[in-house]
């Protein structure tokens, strides 16, 4: 398939171009903030992530943002350590929590209707230390007995490795420092911050890597 045969596609019409480029797979970038680090037993208290697009160049870039602050199930772990670090209180009123599943549900609706307009199989996480974030969203699609999650049930795409492979650094911040992209780390430990600023991220290695010749849509 050729870039040229996508010229006449407008926005409102799917298209190939992502699943060609990913294997069938619609990329996803996810944050979740916690209340600790083991998937099933700790809270899970904040969930984002960015949908990403594709241009008629085969360039992808950040498309729609969904963020949810979450109340953590019944019987959660909070660890103070996590919960100092993050500087969430889960019990205030002004966080508009919801539930895990009502959460999950939302994004998963969101996640596959991008699927179907890219013409993907499946969406694939994305993420800063991606088995984290990949473990708690699995843990939490679990517990709420979501059938129909539209997320690969193991495979990721961890930019800590693709940033140590393009930048020599692991950690966000200093990435995004070594990157040229913008970093507050007064904003950041935001599940909304950190995953759009992974999906800038993550952007622009992948649009990197095909313009030095690395990928081709022939």
């Amino acid at each position: 398939m050729s870039l040229d045969d996508l010229e006449t596609v407008n926005e409102d019409e799917s298209y190939p171009l992502m699943a060609a480029r990913f294997r069938g797979f619609l990329p996803v970038v996810i944050d979740v903030e916690t209340g600790g680090f083991n998937a099933k037993t700790d809270a899970l208290l904040e969930l984002a992530a960015v949908t990403l697009t594709i241009d008629t160049d085969g360039i992808i870039k950040p498309e729609k943002t969904f963020s949810y602050a979450i109340n953590p199930f019944p019987g959660a772990n909070l660890e103070k350590a996590a919960l100092d670090f993050t500087g969430i209180d889960p019990k205030d009123p002004l966080r508009r929590a919801q539930h895990e599943d009502t959460a999950l549900n939302d994004l998963f609706q969101h996640v596959r209707r991008s699927i179907r307009a890219h013409q993907c199989n499946r969406a694939v996480i994305v993420a800063h230390n991606a088995h984290f974030d990949h473990g708690f969203v699995m843990a939490a699609a679990e517990r709420c007995n979501i059938k129909r999650n539209p997320f690969h049930p193991f495979s990721c795409f961890d930019t800590v490795t693709l940033s140590g492979l393009a930048f020599g650094q692991t950690v966000l911040a200093k990435t995004c420092q070594q990157a040229g992209i913008e970093f507050s780390n007064s904003k950041a430990h935001s599940a909304k911050y950190d995953a759009e600023k992974t999906a800038e991220l993550f952007c622009l290695i992948v649009n990197r890597w095909q313009k030095l010749g690395g990928f081709s849509f022939e």
